[in-house]
């Protein structure tokens, strides 16, 4: 019996990169993202937090 963080850690990640690439979306091509050189950080940052957390979801589901 151990405590496997990966199926919680994975469910996370998965939700708030979800809730920041949609934001990311809806407010492509505001002016909010000029002092960042007009890269949309919102949608990078939270398409590579569903990334992580779908990798650690199927590690989580395969060892299970």
């Amino acid at each position: 019996m151990g405590l496997d963080i990966r199926l919680p850690l994975g469910l996370i990640f998965l939700i708030i990169g979800g809730i920041m690439a949609g934001y990311g979306v809806f407010t492509r091509g505001s002016a909010m993202y000029a002092s960042s050189q007009g890269i949309n950080l919102n949608l990078v940052w939270g398409l590579v937090m569903l990334a992580f957390g779908l990798i650690m979801f199927i590690a989580a589901r395969k060892k299970s």
